[in-house]
């Protein structure tokens, strides 16, 4: 909340307060004119500038003319009140809106600052802006790709969470493609610049997510588009009660001006403006209850229509992280390899180093490894116990003539041979999440039709995970922005798309689809910032939990709505009649209200 606008509330609430107990009228009009100014202002200003732009009849009119009317048929405090529960509603709702859409400052962080380039003169360090293609530059150990291209020289791995989003380094190698906005994790590389840097995968990915936020169309609020017919209608409507019956028919003007006050103030549409955003912000707060943060109310709306949901895999389908699945020796126990392999890795901070690090729960003896070598993109070569070992992949086993049966399974597959002796394998993988099947079913049940899997991983490891899960159709192997031309496709066939992401490289989607879940325990802060709902504690059933409180949530507000709208019309044409007085007049307006606000409390129990 805005601290002005939250001062300038109560302030006006205690000048209305004080109005209300003193004895004295004057005094007490004067601290009443002063709280509905300061509560009133930013809407009467709103209002008088949409005139000048020709947007009369909105919701900022309505409350102007509506609180005008009660003011000059002296009913100070509902004026006030109407006011004071009109901006509540408002500044909550702007407050949604703008923290689900604060600039994405942790995406800028994979922008690279600088680049160096090869030339005669030998390194010079300039802006990635400009370098041109065909230049040559070289990526130090540690150091962000800054620009897309081909590897001229060098073997090393790449960390690519960024871009692909997978937790696994990639090794690279010479003529292969490199991306910007990966890092260089082991050796120098040379590479020769294909693309300027406004055509890089880094600068596209942050592209992309503004690209998208601004085609995500954001729902009209029912209350404008309501206030387009209704306050022309009525306003016209007050006119004529003032004026027909003392110009035509010559009767008491204080009688029909009396009329007409009174018949603007049933018209005042608190019930609406107050229990529609009420009734959204309650589904809100019941969702946060549960630990999904839903950043607005047509967020809650999206929701309800959607049909399809498209996940990420790494950290939305699986956790992330990589566990030892298998050890498989030969002529060894598991024991024995597994101690091995732990002291080869022993220096390594590679994630898959990591798992088998934490498996391994015995000591080390540094002493017994030595000469160790890594060699990117196949493994380590050492001497450990005294004999001479190779621990890494199949093309670090060919290389060096070992016999040995190639794993076909799904996860990574670290080979070990002895003096030459093929020893065994482990086998790593990423797990999948506890519940997810549970949680996919639940989506099924709820209309959710179609299931997709977008993932920048190998196409046999994902296509066997969403078999695992009951995922109906998968993509492997995409780019962010292949991600995103897929999730586009959908939507143009007028799919109703949910994506659920966590990484970076997902922020464009998670911008751009009708609704983008986020997942918030484990989340990159850009995804969170660029999600429109993030899932707290990286738990998939909250998805279907999320569908449920939406549904149930614009069900009372529709309920709100046809209830407000029924009630206000039967006493506006009671007042026209003469039938409806002043204190029928305040229950159309606060009496509805309030029925409105108790059943908007409903969604807080979602």
């Amino acid at each position: 909340m805005k601290k002005s606008v939250s001062i300038g509330i109560i302030i006006a609430a205690v000048l209305a307060i004080l109005g209300f107990i003193l004895d004295s009228e004057t005094f007490s009009i004067i601290l009443y004119i002063a709280a509905y100014l300061i509560v009133g202002f930013d809407v009467i200003k709103n209002a008088i500038q949409n005139l000048f732009k020709g947007e009369i009849f909105d919701e900022n009119f309505l409350m102007v003319v509506a609180t005008i009317g009660a003011l000059c048929i002296h009913e100070y405090p509902e004026a006030i009140a109407v006011m004071l529960l009109y901006r509540i509603g408002e500044m909550f709702q702007d407050a949604a809106v703008d923290k689900s859409r604060d600039a994405i400052k942790k995406l800028m962080e994979i922008r690279p600052d600088v680049a160096t380039i090869k030339s005669e003169n030998g390194l010079i360090v300039e802006r990635p802006e400009k370098v041109n293609i065909g230049d040559i530059i070289v990526v130090k150990p540690g150091e962000k790709v800054p620009l897309d291209g081909i590897v001229l020289e060098g073997n090393s791995t790449l960390d690519t969470k960024t871009v692909t989003g997978e937790s696994i380094p990639k090794n690279i190698s010479k003529d292969e493609t490199i991306y910007s906005g990966c890092i260089n994790l082991t050796s120098v590389l040379e590479i020769k610049v294909t693309k300027d840097f406004k055509e890089s995968t880094v600068s596209k990915i942050l592209q992309l997510v503004e690209d998208a936020t601004a085609k995500k169309a954001k729902t009209e609020k029912f209350i404008t588009k309501f206030a387009k017919i209704y306050t022309p209608v009525v306003c016209l409507l007050a006119m004529l009660i003032a004026l027909v019956p003392t110009i035509v028919f010559e009767q008491s003007f204080t009688q029909w001006i009396y009329r007409a006050l009174t018949f603007l103030v049933i018209s005042c549409p608190c019930a609406l403006v107050i229990s529609v955003p009420l009734g959204f912000f309650a589904g809100l707060g019941g969702a946060s209850r549960k630990g999904i943060l839903i950043k607005g109310s047509n967020y809650l709306e999206n929701l309800t229509k959607a049909n399809s949901i498209v996940f990420d895999k790494t950290g939305t389908i699986t956790k992330g992280t990589f566990e030892i699945q298998k050890i498989v020796p030969n002529n060894i126990s598991e024991k024995e390899l597994l101690k091995i392999v732990a002291h080869g890795e022993m220096y390594s901070n590679h994630p898959l180093a990591v798992s088998i690090k934490e498996k391994y729960d015995e000591g080390y003896d540094e002493k017994q490894v030595e000469n160790i070598e890594e060699i990117a993109g196949k493994g380590v070569k050492a001497k450990i116990f005294g004999e001479d070992t190779l621990i890494g992949n199949a093309k670090l086993m060919g290389e060096n003539n070992i016999s040995f049966d190639e794993v076909n399974e799904i996860g990574t597959i670290i080979y070990v041979a002895v003096k030459n002796e093929y020893k065994g394998y482990i086998l790593i993988s990423d797990t999948i999440k506890d519940n997810v099947k549970k949680a996919i079913n639940k989506m099924k049940k709820l209309n959710i039709k179609e299931t997709y899997m977008f993932t920048g991983d190998d196409e046999k490891i994902a296509n066997q995970i969403a078999k695992e899960v009951g995922i109906d159709i998968c993509k492997a192997k995409l780019l962010p922005d292949q991600k995103l031309k897929k999730l586009e496709s959908l939507i143009k066939k007028n799919k109703k798309v949910i994506f659920v992401g966590d990484g970076i490289n997902d922020s464009p989607c998670l911008a751009r689809a009708d609704v983008g879940i986020a997942m918030g325990g484990v989340g990159a802060d850009a995804a969170i910032e660029a999600a429109d709902v993030v899932i707290m504690n990286d738990d998939l059933s909250k998805i279907g939990e999320a569908i449920e409180i939406s549904r149930k949530t614009i069900k009372i507000v529709k309920q709100n709505i046809v209830f407000a709208i029924f009630i206000k019309l039967l006493i506006l044409c009671l007042g026209v009649l003469g039938i409806a007085d002043m204190w029928m007049a305040v229950f159309a307006d606060v009496g509805v209200s309030m029925i409105a606000i108790i059943n908007s409390m409903r969604a807080l129990k979602s």
